[in-house]
């Protein structure tokens, strides 16, 4: 059954029909689809313009076939253009003439709009939870690590010493941002577009913002051609599936440099990580490989919707049944993506003597050097330039600023004394940071409470 055909006198061609329809991914909506229609009838009874027998045949009908869809009895196939079409030609099957009066006052153009609309709404709080998850385990990472201390680089070279609580906090603030992202797209397209038509509206005395409530809206939409025309949510959501993957793939990057054998600051569970072909020695990080190819492809998403959009005169065209594909796959990829990271981190090791030995044998402490000579009364600029020699003198003899002498030190600059060992220890140098925002422990414990309580109010 087709929900238009009577101007027509032929049948539409096949390969015609076949690239027209979208049912073969539309069906993800069929949940939201029934929904719609029963507030939607449910209004209707409400404004008179159905009854409320015609109302509850209409809805047992629509939540038999929910029911039948879901345990398997009635299978969605092609022979039906789409999910609307499918739904109200099993409705008139099984309810009889009173099911054709469930399309009064709505047009597919609005009806595609809500069940967009209400999957998104569903799929934006399914990837926060999975965002929370692993909020809770970069949680659980920083309280374990506020003292295992790891050099921070700057241009990919190491640069002050941090911890690896410190480090990941980074991260834990990204993602904080990504959910208040997805809340905000979620809060701007909140707005229910049943009732908007084709275009223009309906001549029946319907109630748009009690459809609206029913539906959990925060209002109805106030302008019918944007209603159904509008796709700016999906791209707000594209943007903010891009910037999460984003994240990912820099966690990612991190990952793997730390499994490498130059690192070796975490070592991967074996649940997530694969082996070579021809190299039996290999352990391979290819999950975090993976989460950062598959970034692109949400990028991709993006860019596509964006091209779709950017010519197209109000109000609907049919180009816009482009955003269902690439939404769908970007939903999946998120989600899919965040479980296994999320799975991933909870399960690796951490390599604290590792990490401390990377961050004395990379001089991240000699700018705390500098530091003490300043406290010493020697200007910053000439402090800069003794501390270059003592690193100088250090790779010369394959040492750290740790293992030279005093008298070392003393040869190059007689201001040290005894106590330059005590500030240049790692320890030190991370305990005096202590500004909110730095690696300081003391600090670091109030941002942990910070986030304690984040997590709790979520």
């Amino acid at each position: 059954m087709k929900l238009w055909g009577g101007r027509f006198t032929k049948e539409t061609n096949q390969l015609v029909h076949n690239f027209n329809a979208s049912i073969g991914f539309d069906q993800k909506f069929y949940h939201q689809d029934i929904r719609g229609s029963i507030a939607h009838v449910t209004m209707l009874a409400k404004q008179g313009i159905l009854t409320d027998a015609e109302k509850d045949t209409i809805i047992a009908g629509l939540s038999g076939i929910e029911k039948d869809i879901e345990n398997g009895t009635l299978v969605i196939d092609g022979t039906q253009e789409d999910i609307h079409s499918f739904v109200e030609a099993n409705l008139i099957a099984r309810v009889g003439e009173v099911g054709k009066k469930l399309h009064t006052g709505r047009s597919r153009n609005d009806q595609v709009a809500l069940d967009m609309k209400l999957y998104i709404r569903d799929e934006i709080a399914a990837v926060d939870e999975l965002l929370l998850s692993l909020l809770e385990e970069l949680h659980t990472l920083m309280k374990n690590n506020v003292t295992t201390y790891m050099p921070g680089f700057t241009h990919l070279q190491k640069a002050q010493p941090v911890t690896l609580a410190h480090h990941i906090g980074a991260y834990f603030e990204m993602f904080k941002r990504d959910r208040s992202r997805l809340a905000d797209t979620k809060a701007r397209l909140n707005y229910c577009p049943l009732g908007a038509g084709a275009l223009a509206g309906t001549t029946y005395p319907l109630d748009r913002e009690y459809t609206a409530s029913l539906l959990d809206f925060t209002g109805a939409t106030l302008n019918s051609m944007d209603s159904v025309s509008d796709r700016d949510y999906l791209i707000e959501l594209l943007s903010a599936f891009s910037t999460i993957m984003m994240h990912l793939s820099r966690f990612c990057e991190e990952i793997i440099i730390w499994n490498s054998n130059e690192y070796r600051f975490i070592t991967l569970d074996d649940a997530y990580s694969t082996g070579s072909s021809i190299m039996p020695q290999k352990k391979n990080p290819d999950i975090a490989e993976l989460v950062r190819g598959k970034t692109g492809r949400v990028y991709g998403a993006l860019v596509s919707i964006l091209t779709t959009m950017k010519a197209l005169p109000l109000a609907y065209n049919k180009d816009m049944q482009e955003d269902k594909e690439l939404t769908f796959d970007a939903i999946d990829t998120v989600k899919g993506c965040l479980a296994l990271f999320t799975g991933m981190i909870s399960t690796m090791t951490v390599n604290n003597d590792n990490m401390e030995s990377s961050a004395k044998n990379g001089f991240t402490n000699a700018t705390d050097a500098a530091d003490y000579l300043v406290n010493h009364g020697v200007p910053f600029r000439d402090a800069h330039g003794i501390v270059g020699q003592l690193v100088l003198f250090c790779e010369q003899k394959g040492i750290a600023l740790d293992d030279m002498t005093l008298e070392e030190y003393k040869a190059i600059s007689p201001v040290f004394e005894e106590d330059i060992f005590e500030a240049i220890k790692m320890e030190t140098c991370v305990t005096k940071r202590n500004t909110l925002g730095a690696p300081g422990p003391a600090v670091m414990e109030e941002v942990i409470q910070r986030n304690e309580e984040y997590l709790k109010n979520k």
